[in-house]
């Protein structure tokens, strides 16, 4: 790759980086929107995610007095690893814009970083609630990474890469190993659907409760970047499974109107998924949180059993 290729590409991705980040509160507005019509509610407006950033913008930040460091680089460090990830991701093109971290090993170490400082940040804060919820996270952390790294590394030994590329052009080719490829996807569709905080196991909206507690402390544009990334984060995982799992219309070389048609085709799929995450959410009650290790294991059960039809070839 040449000198003048390796700065587009980094561009392209700096570009694919701050579409998600911009996108990332409508799609937040559209599942509290769904939630609400699902429930025949009024609910509120789909654009409400971004007026109260703005709202929290330009309002004092607050932090405890038993606060250290941590507490505040914490949604600076979350928000930048998420847009790492956003950089990486060949959501648009075939080819990953930012290609050196456009591993799926990088990706699993940038995801446990977020959820890292996520719940350091509740720990740092010094409340007891905000504690609370962040061993909350990290148990939650404990029961899903496992199934999402699995259902990953099944597709990598099925394309011999690890590059989340090659890994999407061999998916898109064709599934040399059918079965084994099709359990990988629900897999990582059940720890995505996890991942982006919704019922039976999480409300992404859920402030007050345990889910969210780490943000208790939070206030101004420290809580204002807080909510900012786990709406990112709902997004991001959304486009890595479509990433790697759904590789259809994606711009093969990057022109001008390639990149405008693999644009408008993601912003398609994102819709899709988000309003069956909505229906698949809004289909169940919530659950105790002390059970969600026994949903969890079915997941799981779900990764090492195509990782199982992989080593007999299926």
């Amino acid at each position: 790759m040449t000198q003048h290729s390796l700065w587009f590409a980094l561009l392209c991705g700096l570009i694919q980086a701050i579409i998600l980040l911009v996108l990332a509160p409508f799609f937040a507005g559209l599942s509290r929107v769904l939630r609400a019509k699902m429930h025949t509610r009024k609910g509120p407006p789909i654009w409400q995610e971004y007026r109260d950033l703005v709202k929290l913008m330009a309002r004092q930040e607050v932090a405890p007095s038993g606060s250290g460091s941590a507490f505040r680089i914490a949604p600076f460090i979350l928000l930048g690893t998420l847009l790492v990830v956003a950089m990486a991701l060949p959501m648009i093109t075939v080819q990953s814009p930012f290609f050196a971290g456009g591993d799926i090993i990088t990706l699993i170490y940038l995801f446990a970083i977020f959820r890292f400082f996520f719940a350091l940040a509740g720990l740092d804060s010094g409340s007891p609630f905000a504690g609370i919820g962040a061993s909350r996270e990290m148990n939650l952390g404990v029961l899903v990474e496992p199934t999402l790294m699995l259902s990953l590394i099944v597709v990598a030994l099925i394309a011999g890469s690890t590059n989340i590329s090659l890994i999407s052009h061999t998916l898109a080719q064709s599934w040399q190993f059918p079965t084994a490829t099709a359990l990988a996807l629900i897999a990582c569709a059940f720890a995505v659907f996890i991942e982006m905080g919704k019922i039976p196991f999480d409300v992404a909206e859920a402030e007050q409760e345990l889910q969210e507690g780490p943000l208790s402390e939070y206030s101004g544009v420290g809580l204002a970047l807080m909510k900012w990334s786990l709406s990112l984060k709902q997004v991001v995982v959304a486009a890595l499974f479509l990433a790697i799992f759904i590789p259809f219309g994606k711009s093969v070389s990057p022109t001008f109107i390639g990149v405008i048609g693999g644009f408008v085709a993601l912003l398609i799929k994102l819709v899709v998924v988000f309003v069956l995450a909505a229906l698949v959410e809004n289909a169940m009650a919530r659950g105790r949180f002390l059970l969600t290790d026994r949903v969890t294991w079915l997941g799981f059960g779900i990764a090492a059993l195509a990782f199982v039809f992989f080593l007999t070839g299926i």
